[in-house]
């Protein structure tokens, strides 16, 4: 039984989808939790209830990762609530899909910035104080998109790829005081964006994927839930595949 108790934990995007399912697991295994949400307060207002009826703290924070300062000043509000950062789980990202050809500077940029720089700068901003303590866990939400590349998807696949070498980076560079960087890399996963694919496109994943389904934002959580733990002490610099199979590395 993973336990997190007395453990404060940041998760970026956690309003909804993956995000909202990890935020839920780490409280429900004893964790404080902070998060951040760009704009949907009905939706936060519901996850930090959701926090707070299994008995923990809940913080929601609104602010966009892509910009240093705001980064900064989340990390800074959870420090101040909780006292410490023991997990950072960068989850925050978006899409802005497009063949290469077609793509705009914007669509690339803005799916960079949130989705690598977000990370960057939410990790640069934990750095200090986990550096203090002596410990920590990083982890980062990457993607099959960044293992294996995804039509339609370069801004998306380069952030992924690029958030990648970011935590075997990160895992070198604070290894000596204790702290981890690991990443889950989630496949196809059943939430409100892929529930409205095409079903003959849905047929098709399934097909490509050795356990012929969708996975669960559940699923993802577990992974987050154990590599934040004591049990993944020893593990650092990993990328942990929850696809079903589909990308083997």
């Amino acid at each position: 039984m993973i336990d997190l108790t007395g453990k404060s934990a940041l998760v970026t995007g956690g309003a909804r989808g993956s995000g909202r399912a990890i935020v839920i697991r780490l409280a429900s295994q004893g964790a404080d939790v902070a998060f951040s949400y760009r704009g949907n307060a009905e939706a936060a207002a519901a996850t930090a209830g959701e926090v707070e009826a299994l008995g923990r703290r809940a913080l929601a924070i609104q602010g966009d990762v892509k910009d240093p300062e705001t980064a900064e000043a989340i990390v800074k509000a959870t420090l101040e609530a909780f006292g410490k950062v023991d997990i950072l789980v960068n989850n925050a990202g978006i899409t802005r899909d497009d063949l290469i050809m077609r793509m705009s500077v914007e669509a690339w940029r803005e799916v960079l910035e949130t989705n690598l720089f977000g990370a960057f700068y939410m990790t640069k901003a934990v750095t200090r104080p986990m550096l203090r303590a002596r410990g920590g866990r990083i982890v980062n939400i990457t993607s099959v998109s960044g293992q294996a590349g995804q039509t339609g998807q370069a801004n998306y696949s380069a952030a992924k790829a690029g958030l990648i070498g970011l935590t075997k980076a990160t895992a070198r560079e604070l290894a000596s005081r204790g702290i981890t960087a690991n990443a889950v890399a989630p496949g196809f996963v059943d939430t409100e964006l892929t529930r409205d694919l095409p079903e003959a496109l849905k047929e098709q994943i399934r097909a490509a994927t050795p356990l012929a389904r969708f996975g669960t934002t559940d699923e993802v959580a577990s992974a987050v839930a154990f590599l934040a733990s004591d049990e993944a002490a020893y593990i650092t610099g990993q990328i942990l595949a929850v696809d079903g199979g589909l990308v083997m590395m």
